[in-house]
């Protein structure tokens, strides 16, 4: 009896740190241009059911792209938890490749880390995406690092680095959620920051909004640092600004990234040191806020 009970804790013990790899490979598309790949994947998805918001074409990422859709059922889920920085979790990212490379962020994955600690009431939707993906894409092995499911929630990739909700998230505070939307599809509008708008979900009953940004400066954008550290994670792309109430944030690189990218040796780190506060700042002027130093 006392080694069954031994063994059981072991069994629960390894459940519970059951580890997720943040992207999952696909079945692979014909070797065609990049707007052609983009197509194909765009009627794989529509037909089982998910909506197009964007494609993203990152600049210094040769022959790379992302594609981001949404789902009903997620977005229910979402619109269920209230006013709050679940928004940020609406787009779901698939990516390619020049060669036809297809892969897909993990939805157990990342909705665990941004739904956090609303993701059990979004199982049956986070269920119905991954089966969905799967079916339009293809199943394959996990890629990209592994990270505990139980840590996803309150992730960060070492002591002292930031977590989802760390205060240097925020990058803009306005009168009202309608001023802090105007600014920031102004400044998209514009393309402040030599950025641009990849795509939009908007939820107004909620005060509630979430953009996907291209950042494509040459010297501050992200194909500087994406090719240091593996531009094989495009499903990663594009980075989200979003508006919860009367304030704009977009979460803080060294989270961000470090989700993104779990794998990462402290050395490669420390390759793209000035990364986070290169987003911050750009992201900031989509914001309409004043960028201070961290």
């Amino acid at each position: 009896m006392k080694h069954l009970i031994v063994g059981f804790a072991v069994l629960c013990a390894a459940q519970l740190s059951f580890a997720l790899a943040p992207y999952l490979h696909a079945s692979k598309l014909s070797a065609t241009d990049t707007a052609g790949q983009l197509d194909q994947l765009e009627k794989k998805l529509t037909a089982e059911g998910f909506t197009v918001l964007g494609k993203h074409t990152p600049k210094g990422i040769d022959g790379s792209a992302s594609l981001v859709v949404s789902d009903a059922q997620i977005l229910a889920s979402i619109r269920g938890m209230g006013t709050s920085s679940s928004i940020v979790a609406a787009g779901i990212r698939v990516g390619v490749s020049k060669d036809g490379t297809v892969s897909y962020m993990n939805p157990d994955y990342w909705y665990r880390a941004y739904l956090r600690g609303q993701f059990n009431g979004a199982q049956t939707a986070v269920k119905s995406v991954h089966q969905r993906l799967a079916k339009a894409l293809g199943d394959g092995t996990g890629f990209g690092g592994d990270v505990a499911q139980n840590d996803l929630a309150d992730y960060r990739y070492m002591f002292g680095m930031e977590r989802f909700d760390s205060g240097n998230s925020e990058l803009a505070s306005y009168a009202s959620f309608e001023d802090a939307l105007k600014a920031v599809q102004s400044n998209l509008a514009r393309n402040v920051g030599d950025t641009k708008r990849v795509y939009e979900v908007l939820m107004p009953a909620q005060k509630m909004a979430v953009f996907g940004v291209a950042m494509d400066s040459a010297s501050d954008g992200e194909g500087w640092w994406v090719n240091k550290i593996g531009a094989d994670h495009t499903a990663a792309l594009p980075y989200e600004v979003f508006i919860v109430n009367n304030k704009v944030y977009a979460l803080y690189a060294r989270y961000r990234i470090a989700l993104a990218w779990p794998a990462l040796g402290m050395g490669q780190f420390m390759g793209i040191i000035n990364a986070p506060e290169a987003i911050r700042s750009t992201l900031t002027k989509v914001a309409g806020g004043t960028s201070t130093a961290q």
